[in-house]
């Protein structure tokens, strides 16, 4: 079958099958460690916020790390995409695409989920516009602030349930404010780096909907700067061999 123009068909972790968008955003290093970052039980249920091509959820559902994941994508073009992608992996049953705003999800699954995730736009919309209006939109916070996302989280999220996210290090006294607003006290924090010398690219988090103040900072993950240097990054090995991240980050 000849795949439509700009798009192309990947094999990628778990063995899935992901078609994205050669003038978009495609799968990378935040994505993958976000899903693994996700430790909760196969029981759960779980909302995506802002799901791009549909990669995070596809591995949760793929993974059995939930029971059910939603995937909620503003942009038309990328929901059907997302969609697209979970039909061709055959995980229909697992994982439901909707095109909606985060900020205008209104009622849907209000207080429902055990699990909300995110991997929002990490730069503010100021600046140089990306060169289309898709990548400008997963990279900028056109459709959304960090508030926004976490105000999202905090609606759709049970009391006691789990908040995870990818964010940038500079920013973030922004998200712990948003988190802090929206109570959801931070848990678990890890600092991402290429390598030991240089400071963190990432970020993940976990919080907790109505938790007890009290953050454990684990230790830095060194992913290396290219493939080749992953093989002395053991930890990183793990996280790509499993698809979790190893005891000692729990």
């Amino acid at each position: 079958m000849t795949l439509e123009k700009h798009l192309r068909e990947d094999r990628v972790n778990d063995n899935l099958t992901l078609m994205q968008y050669t003038d978009g955003l495609t799968f990378g290093t935040d994505a993958l460690l976000l899903a693994a970052y996700i430790n909760r039980g196969a029981k759960s249920r779980a909302l995506e916020l802002g799901g791009g091509t549909g990669i995070v959820s596809l591995l949760l559902a793929t993974r059995k790390k939930v029971r059910h994941v939603e995937c909620v994508e503003i942009q038309p073009a990328f929901a059907a995409l997302a969609q697209r992608n979970v039909t061709l992996n055959a995980l229909d049953g697992s994982v439901k695409v909707t095109e909606a705003d985060i900020r205008r999800l209104g009622d849907y699954g209000e207080g429902e989920f055990d699990i909300v995730l995110t991997n929002p736009p990490y730069m503010k919309n100021e600046g140089a516009a990306c060169q289309s209006e898709e990548k400008q939109i997963a990279r900028h916070e056109v459709c959304g602030t960090v508030d926004d996302f976490v105000l999202a989280a905090a609606k759709k999220l049970k009391w006691g349930g789990r908040f995870f996210c990818v964010w940038r290090p500079d920013r973030m006294e922004e998200l712990f404010a948003a988190l802090s607003k929206n109570g959801i006290a931070p848990k678990r924090m890890t600092f991402v780096h290429a390598t030991p010398d240089l400071p963190p690219s990432i970020l993940l988090l976990e919080g907790k909907r109505g938790g007890k103040p009290g953050l454990r900072v684990t230790p830095p993950l060194l992913i290396g700067g290219d493939l080749a240097a992953r093989a002395d990054s053991p930890h990183m090995c793990y996280i790509l061999e499993k698809g979790a991240f190893p005891a000692i980050y729990e």
